[in-house]
């Protein structure tokens, strides 16, 4: 089973879901995006599995910090997918991913052993 948690490593909810995944034992990569970047090929997928509406963070402080014509421009799969890549902390995070299909983004413990189990 290839996991990959994306994120960036100064978020809580992502501490929270790394120390959590290291307590149970699961072997996985971090994605970093503030090092490497949304994987562009990704995030059509992501979008598909979970729904682009479920991966923009609207409570998130960069959310917050977007002009109300930027956020009120985010209207259809395209938008989202173009303020991803342009703002990739806007992505709720982390979002977790096994053997390329994206499970889910945040971090829930009993969701997560359902998804891991």
């Amino acid at each position: 089973m290839a996991l990959i948690l994306y994120g960036i490593p100064n978020c809580n909810t992502v501490k929270k879901a790394r120390d959590w995944l290291a307590e149970q034992g699961v072997a996985y990569t971090f994605h970093d995006y503030k090092k490497q970047g949304v994987p562009a090929d990704r995030l059509p997928g992501w979008m598909a599995a979970l729904g682009w509406e479920r991966l923009i963070n609207r409570q998130g402080t960069t959310w917050r910090k977007l002009s109300p014509e930027t956020q009120a421009g985010v209207v259809d799969a395209a938008s989202a997918q173009a303020l991803m890549l342009a703002q990739p902390s806007v992505i709720k995070r982390p979002l977790i991913e096994r053997d390329g299909v994206a499970l889910g983004a945040g971090f829930d413990e009993t969701q997560w052993i359902q998804w891991l189990g």
